[in-house]
């Protein structure tokens, strides 16, 4: 019987100190509750664009460590020989929709960090969908979770997405902070995970050092004795818990 967990959705308070036209905007955050081992923790892995770091891709795979993928259409179609490794191994690995383009689903701000924002809810609704479709067709399964790029959200954009029957995947732990990190940064940032942890790196950058520091990282949480489980091996759960943030101090990107 599979150990019964718990997601919860800590929906994030915007700060009182955030610049006014950040105010309605979320991050949310995910955590596992009522986990069964004494350090388990959910990996989650944006593949934006790009190529792939198998640095990480090939340690999971050797490793057998459960890992959730969140990628853009334009990833998948550039990624096949990744793809088929990650379809080979279903047993370790779940898809999940990062996106068409990988624009932010947010309309009431033009930029974040730097990335040109939907704008329009049509234009969220295009890039959920485009990115669905993409993984149907890649894969013939359907997505469950959506997580747009830079993992910030206008208020209306939730609704639109929820909508379309996706839960929003947020994360507590930030290890490589959009892959800008250094090796050693990025190591030390995942080694301290905590029992519950829903971890965001990134899979999609293999010229960057924080990949290196990834697969440091991963081996020293498996040696230390954590376990690892996809975010679908759990209960979802949305919870009134939340906190507040200074936006754009750590960018998921």
């Amino acid at each position: 019987m599979t150990p019964f967990r718990t997601l919860i959705l800590l929906a994030l308070i915007p700060s009182a100190l955030s610049a006014p036209v950040l105010a309605r905007d979320l991050e949310p955050g995910l955590r596992l509750v009522h986990t069964a081992a004494p350090r388990e923790i959910a990996l989650t892995f944006d593949a934006c664009s790009g190529a792939v770091d198998h640095r990480i891709l090939d340690l999971l795979v050797a490793e057998r460590i459960p890992a959730t993928f969140f990628v853009t259409a334009r990833w998948l179609k550039r990624n096949a020989e990744a793809l088929a490794v990650i379809r080979a191994h279903g047993n370790l690995f779940e898809i999940e929709n990062h996106g068409a383009r990988h624009i932010p689903a947010v309309t009431d701000e033009a930029k974040v960090f730097g990335l040109v924002t939907a704008g329009t809810l049509e234009a969220v609704r295009a890039e959920v969908e485009g990115g669905s479709e993409a993984i149907r067709l890649s894969t013939g399964a359907t997505p469950h979770w959506f997580r747009g790029a830079t993992a910030r959200y206008s208020a209306d954009a939730v609704e639109a997405i929820e909508a379309k029957g996706l839960k929003i995947a947020g994360y507590s732990l930030n290890a490589d902070v959009g892959a800008s990190l250094s090796a050693a940064a990025t190591e030390k940032r995942l080694r301290a995970a905590k029992n519950g942890d829903v971890v965001i790196a990134h899979i999609n950058q293999p010229t960057h050092a924080a990949g290196a520091g990834i697969a440091a990282g991963l081996l020293a949480l498996k040696q230390a004795g954590a376990s690892f489980v996809r975010l679908d091996d759990a209960e979802s759960e949305a919870s009134g818990l939340g906190h507040a943030t200074l936006p754009g101090k750590t960018p998921a990107f």
